[in-house]
């Protein structure tokens, strides 16, 4: 403030020098109280979700000899996990994050411990699937953090739309980083060292989050509105949109594996995940997002370029540049689609809703991996990656439809 012919005026004023201006979006995200805590915490418990499988493929497979079995016994898990997972969720709806997720994810300790005693042993072969079976406890801590994020920013929608652009670029930063970790600790040490790691990693990190209460969400009770968010206009819908998302990621990781045939395969899949990662940072930045019918016609077009670079040039060059590119379409269709989800789900049922849009994921990317496996074996490496260009039309395709999410939200 200043004075002008005996008037009180307002002017604005420079930075005094050696001092910063207002901080970015995501400088004001951890200026919250509490959330560089619990995001390191979450962070540490995530990062073994993206070693688990491929630990456990590598151990199973070296020790026993059988690709085909250790396959089998990952997608045993998988299954298992999206059975388990809505219900776990709903418990940590209903009785709060640290009360729940603490003995969850110590039973999926405990039987990831058993997996790797099991193949250490010489165990049958049908201990190896009740085992990784029990690890379908483990809890969703991207959508617990996603929760939190959603009851401190309650009043801040632009705010929660950074909060959710950062969790979805720590998801692929784990999913790029997990796996490379994972083969390291197998290869490097012994073939159980990536389950045990992953194990140690999972328990610690939910402790650390669990044991930040002042920013937990206030569990539900009984107060929540009864019913699964099953039943709530425009979630199926939702969910099948996730289901053919969820087929874009299985059929590229599979094709893009085939393909490559060698080594350098996880450093081919890791340009996706750095795509999506650098993508998701960005969207965190802007005011305005996009619809998700934007985002998914977007996708469409630039998996395109993985098929065109394939099957035109057959070069690896190009085809990695073509899936750095494709992938950052990943971030902001994922980060509009959990806005979606979030509008949809009930008060007290978040976790539950998001959980279900995981596992809708997760059942699109078995689809995915066997409908592009079918299609490497059928009509080559190379055309395989029409299946991704497909998967992602069908997403979109859903969008249109009249029984669709809402217009304002999701359109």
């Amino acid at each position: 403030m200043t004075t002008s012919g005996g008037t009180l005026v307002l002017a604005a004023t420079s930075p005094e020098p050696g001092r910063s201006g207002p901080p970015g979006p995501y400088g004001r995200l951890f200026a919250v109280p509490g959330a560089r805590a619990f995001t390191a915490g979450n962070l540490l418990a995530r990062l073994p979700m993206g070693m688990f499988g491929v630990s456990a493929v590598i151990m199973i497979a070296g020790e026993r000899g059988s690709y085909a079995l250790a396959g089998a016994v990952a997608a045993t898990g998988l299954a298992a996990t999206a059975l388990v997972a809505p219900w776990t969720a709903r418990l940590v709806d209903r009785h709060g994050q640290a009360r729940v997720a603490v003995p969850a994810a110590a039973l999926a300790v405990l039987g990831q411990l058993a997996l790797a005693l099991c193949v250490h042993c010489g165990a049958p072969d049908w201990t190896l699937f009740a085992a990784y079976a029990a690890t379908a406890t483990t809890p969703n801590t991207g959508g617990m953090s996603r929760a939190r994020w959603a009851h401190l920013l309650r009043d801040d929608p632009a705010a929660r739309h950074t909060a959710n652009s950062f969790e979805q670029a720590a998801d692929e930063l784990c999913f790029m980083l997990g796996p490379v970790l994972a083969a390291w600790l197998c290869a490097g040490l012994f073939p159980e060292a990536g389950t045990l790691v992953g194990a140690g990693l999972l328990l610690t990190g939910v402790l650390l989050f669990a044991a930040q209460r002042s920013t937990e969400p206030p569990a539900s009770g009984r107060s929540a509105k009864p019913g699964s968010p099953l039943r709530t206009p425009g979630m199926v819908p939702m969910l099948a949109v996730f289901l053919a998302t969820g087929a874009v990621f299985g059929s590229t990781e599979v094709v893009t594996i085939a393909f490559v045939d060698g080594p350098a395969a996880g450093a081919v899949l890791a340009l996706t995940a750095a795509g999506s990662c650098l993508a998701g940072l960005a969207y965190g930045r802007v005011r305005r997002t996009a619809r998700l019918r934007t985002c998914l016609a977007a996708m469409t077009a630039l998996m395109a370029l993985p098929l065109l670079a394939a099957a035109g040039t057959g070069s690896l060059p190009a085809l990695a540049g073509a899936l750095l590119v494709a992938g950052m379409a990943t971030a902001p269709t994922m980060v509009t689609g959990m806005g979606a989800i979030q509008s949809l789900t009930p008060e007290g049922r978040l976790n539950e809703g998001m959980t279900l849009a995981v596992t809708a994921l997760l059942g699109g990317i078995a689809a995915g991996s066997a409908a592009g496996g079918w299609t490497v074996e059928l009509a080559g490496a190379a055309h395989g990656y029409a299946i991704p260009v497909t998967a992602a039309a069908l997403a979109l395709t859903l969008t249109l439809l009249p029984a669709g999410t809402t217009r304002t939200r999701a359109s």
